[in-house]
């Protein structure tokens, strides 16, 4: 059996699917709902392009990146950034390669738009995913935001 493997953008049509979508139970202190990040992508339309990830007409994950944004937040556009902000594979469809599907997708995206680093954050611990993204080539950078760490992955 084959799998198509797509991201999609959140629709009225699909809507009610996105915000059904999951995470373990033992991981939504890791992760807000989708519902929270699609909230935010209205909020910031600018900054978040939310997408849902689909392995044929099945709904498996969500992920919002934000895409060229000025952290350095003096407007002098000395710290671009551009990365995945949020990733929810619903529970039940984890470790069958949509999680790096969803950050392949959102590298190819940075990509794209001239990036060469995608950045990402992620909550320490033993319970959290820093294993997944140390997996995939993301590398500390020493920075917080807030309780969480940030890693940065380069694009070559």
């Amino acid at each position: 059996m084959t799998t198509t493997l797509r991201l999609a953008k959140v629709t009225a049509a699909n809507f009610d699917a996105a915000i059904g979508l999951k995470v373990r139970p033992d991981q939504e202190h890791l992760v807000a709902p989708v519902v929270k990040s699609l909230a935010e992508a209205y909020v910031y339309p600018d900054m978040a392009w939310p997408r849902l990830i689909f392995d044929g007409d099945r709904p498996v994950g969500f992920l919002m990146a934000f895409l060229d944004i000025d952290f350095a937040g003096d407007g002098s556009g000395t710290d671009i950034r551009s990365g995945l902000w949020r990733l929810n594979i619903a529970a039940g469809e984890q470790g069958r390669g949509y999680g790096r599907f969803a950050v392949e997708s959102v590298a190819a995206e940075i990509r794209r738009r001239g990036g060469t680093r995608l950045t990402t954050t992620w909550h320490p611990g033993a319970d959290g995913p820093e294993g997944f993204y140390l997996g995939l080539g993301f590398r500390p950078t020493g920075e917080m935001s807030g309780d969480q760490k940030v890693g940065e992955l380069e694009l070559g």
